[in-house]
């Protein structure tokens, strides 16, 4: 396409939405409310789909060492634990920091247990390369030498990982299809526009001009209406997500957890907003003008 003609379409786009200003503003509020509910959706998908990975990530297992185990048949415990296919990281923690736990837990009176009267074991806590290699690891580490039992959370760290899987794909689903409504309600709208210049469409074909030399300048409008209406829901976005990430850090102070920091989540959220806002906005345009192009 030449210079000249891009520049007389764009112009004709131009002058279309001021030419209809109240039903491109409606065109501009479908995208904006559309977007704005496919933007909190992503951001909220995608900050939970980070806390279920630390809590998937938190879930370790459990070796408890024989108490008549000696320090020998310890050290070949834990080269045993740590040869197991998908172990990433075996670390001690012994019956004395594991009553320090439990007193910053549960109480003070817990101190009474010191000594020869403290009933824990020694702990190796093993850490798997993958939040679906626990059972498995859990169920070798269980078959060793000297292993008094095994705790990973059994059935509720794999309820747990069956559930987080479920949301995340669920949550693709419904973005797709929030996406997939954006199209339709922008389609629809600019569709009202196109129609009320139907007349100027067949004058146009009648006169000998190409098809796509009409669509340039609706596909164009469209792309702009996305691109305006986007911007709406990008700034209130990131100042919605802003406060609450400043909310967020301080409870979940302290912990594993943590909220995605808004550099550069925002920036690509915001980035592709306005992507899916300008491609949508076209494709819009396209599907509404196509049934005006038979003449």
């Amino acid at each position: 396409m030449k210079v000249r003609t891009l520049k007389r379409h764009l112009i004709e786009s131009l002058k279309s939405l001021k030419r209809n200003g109240w039903m491109s503003l409606a065109a501009i509020s479908a995208v904006a409310v559309t977007l704005l509910l496919v933007g909190s959706f992503v951001a909220m998908l995608m900050n939970v789909s980070k806390l279920a990975t630390d809590i998937e990530n938190d879930v370790s297992v459990r070796v408890y060492i024989d108490l008549a185990a000696d320090e020998k048949e310890q050290k070949k415990l834990e080269t045993e634990l740590k040869t197991l296919k998908n172990v990433d990281i075996v670390e001690f923690s012994s019956r004395e920091s594991e009553l320090k736990q439990v007193v910053g837990s549960y109480g003070n009176e817990f101190n009474l247990f010191q000594g020869d009267d403290n009933p824990l074991y020694d702990v190796f806590i093993v850490n798997t390369d993958s939040p679906e290699s626990t059972a498995a690891v859990a169920k070798k580490a269980e078959a060793l030498e000297n292993v008094a039992k095994v705790n990973y959370g059994g059935a509720t760290a794999d309820n747990l990982f069956k559930t987080m899987s479920t949301v995340r794909n669920v949550g693709v689903i419904i973005i797709g299809a929030l996406v997939l409504t954006a199209v339709f309600l922008i389609s629809n709208t600019i569709r009202i526009t196109i129609m009320s210049r139907k007349t100027e469409i067949e004058i146009m074909k009648l006169v000998g001009a190409t098809n796509w030399f009409i669509r340039w300048p609706f596909l164009i409008e469209g792309a702009l209406i996305g691109f305006i209406g986007s911007f709406i829901p990008v700034a209130f976005i990131s100042f919605l997500y802003v406060t609450i990430y400043d909310i967020g850090t301080t409870y979940l102070s302290g912990t594993y957890f943590a909220l995605l920091t808004p550099s550069p989540f925002l920036f690509q959220i915001g980035s592709a907003m306005l992507a899916i806002g300008i491609v949508i906005g076209a494709i819009g345009s396209s599907i509404s003008i196509r049934r005006f192009l038979k003449v």
